[in-house]
């Protein structure tokens, strides 16, 4: 992960690698800010390479938002998978 402060504006940069490219496609799809409504400052972009998740989020409201952000997103992400697995 990758975090830089760019005056007011803090980016992050998360790959997470997935055991294949279709669990990698159902997270994507489960937590793809398309389906959850973002609040303003805050911007996700969603990128999907094989079995690997890119995320670049970007945050015009401090560090503090980011990492709750970071936080609530990478806790979607990890019920997602738990889901998926239990289903296999």
């Amino acid at each position: 992960m990758n975090l830089s402060e760019n005056r007011s504006k803090v980016e992050a940069n998360l790959e997470l690698k997935f055991k294949d490219a279709n669990i990698a496609r159902s997270i994507m799809d489960a937590v793809s800010p398309d389906n959850v409504q973002v609040p303003e400052g805050i911007d996700i972009k969603m990128d999907l390479d094989e079995n690997v998740l890119s995320l670049k989020i970007s945050c015009s409201k401090g560090v503090g938002s980011m990492i709750a952000t970071l936080d609530d997103l990478l806790s979607c992400i990890q019920a997602a998978e738990k889901t998926i697995m239990q289903l296999e």
